[in-house]
């Protein structure tokens, strides 16, 4: 596989990572995408935008289920501010 070609899967595999976490930042996105495109040094680079998509997918996985309680915990607060206004009456 030529650079040009890698650099233009690794640019979809950055969409479709984007696409599945919405919650994430995309510099988090990209950041991660770029780490595990770093460590793909071999020499043979057919496989390396699938292997960076596994890596990065892993890594954004596990920022996302950290994120989760916070998120969960943040909602929980809205939900319970819009409770408390409405039986104010506002």
């Amino acid at each position: 596989m030529d650079r040009e070609l890698e650099a233009h899967e690794i640019e979809q595999v950055q969409a479709r990572l984007a696409e599945r976490f919405p919650q994430l930042d995309r510099d988090v996105i990209e950041a991660a995408v770029r780490l595990a495109h770093s460590e793909m040094t071999g020499d043979i680079r057919e496989f390396v935008p699938v292997l960076v998509e596994h890596n990065a997918r892993d890594r954004l996985e596990a920022i996302a289920a950290q994120d989760a309680p916070e998120a969960a915990a943040s909602e929980t607060a809205a939900s319970e501010a819009r409770a408390d206004d409405a039986r104010d009456g506002g």
